[in-house]
């Protein structure tokens, strides 16, 4: 699906929620992890869009869930969606923490803010 350099098993997740959202005060949907560097980015569904908006002007394509219980990769190029290697933990998000998330900055119409 990928060439080598796009996925780096090593690299940790950049923290426990989208990285711009925590920065700016708003909320996710769910989470994306970023294969090459572990940039935490919420997904398409979300308001903000952070994470494949980091693939695409990182140039860094392949995305994968950070949501506990899912282990896809994707990449956005092709829309492919498939197996991929082990990578540094966490492989998700603290199970403590909400989806929608963060609990305390998720609007009570959430749903109305869906993409």
């Amino acid at each position: 699906m990928s060439e080598p350099l796009e996925i780096d098993p090593a690299a940790p997740p950049s923290g426990a929620g989208c990285l711009e959202c925590d920065q700016d005060g708003g909320w996710w949907f769910h989470l994306r992890r970023c294969a090459a560097c572990g940039h935490i980015g919420c997904c398409d569904s979300s308001p903000a869009q952070h994470g494949t908006a980091h693939a695409r002007a990182a140039g860094h394509p392949i995305l994968t869930s950070y949501e506990p219980g899912e282990y896809w990769f994707f990449d956005d190029r092709s829309g492919a969606v498939g197996d991929g290697p082990e990578i540094a933990a966490p492989r998700h998000h603290p199970p403590e923490q909400t989806t929608p998330g963060p609990g305390d900055r998720v609007p009570a119409d959430w749903q109305r803010h869906l993409n």
